[in-house]
């Protein structure tokens, strides 16, 4: 009697099919997630290996390192050395900046705060300029120069005109003439109803010219 041959496949394949369609499936899966998290970790480059990276015709690429972070310059070649834009983060440089697995060090660290205080110091020196803009000025030889105030003095366009005041600020050396106005309440108090409708006048850091009126807009300097 001819046996009938049994293929391998016979009764088993959809089993074997969905085994094999599941472990692809996990296997995709797997790669795009490891895939996904490669690109989100920063590449990490030894000082030895960024050197190679100068933009030279037989070198891989043209990289810029800056407080540790290393930046793909290649595409603003022509404006390298002008001080364009770089984009396109390539990783971190291991040295001062970075440990050897990518966490920043105590250097960096100070760095950020320091930057970031200079920040604070310039948002802070900045709403002084709008509070108090600079007067304008005029120097004559063989004359007195004389200090004025505008709606535009000092590079702030505004609603009113001021009057030129000295400003003393803490640690400085000499006062700077500041338009300051002569209405409203003082700055930082504009919800406040109990103000002599003086503007800035009260301001302790603030001294009128000699021999210049109180409420005039335009000084002739005597001292």
């Amino acid at each position: 009697m001819q046996r009938k041959r049994r293929s391998v496949g016979d009764g088993a394949r959809p089993w074997l099919g969905l085994g094999l369609a599941l472990a692809v499936a996990v296997a995709v899966a797997a790669w795009l997630l490891c895939g996904r998290e490669a690109a989100a970790r920063p590449r990490l480059f030894r000082a030895s290996e960024l050197a190679r990276y100068r933009g030279g015709a037989a070198e891989p690429g043209l990289y810029l390192a800056l407080l540790g972070r290393v930046f793909d310059v290649a595409a603003g070649r022509a404006h390298y050395t002008r001080g364009g834009a770089y984009e396109g983060l390539a990783g971190k440089l291991i040295g001062r900046f970075y440990e050897e697995n990518g966490d920043p060090t105590s250097a960096l660290l100070l760095a950020e705060a320091t930057m970031a205080q200079g920040d604070a110091s310039r948002e802070t020196e900045n709403q002084q300029r709008q509070h108090f803009p600079a007067c304008n000025s005029e120097w004559r030889s063989g004359s007195l120069g004389r200090f004025w105030c505008s709606k535009q003095s000092g590079g702030v366009n505004r609603d009113w005109t001021g009057v030129p005041r000295k400003l003393y600020r803490p640690g400085g050396k000499k006062p700077r003439c500041v338009c300051v106005r002569t209405t409203g309440p003082p700055t930082g108090q504009k919800s406040s109803a109990s103000h002599g409708d003086r503007g800035d006048l009260d301001n302790p850091s603030l001294q009128e010219y000699s021999g210049c009126p109180p409420l005039a807009s335009s000084c002739i300097l005597q001292d």
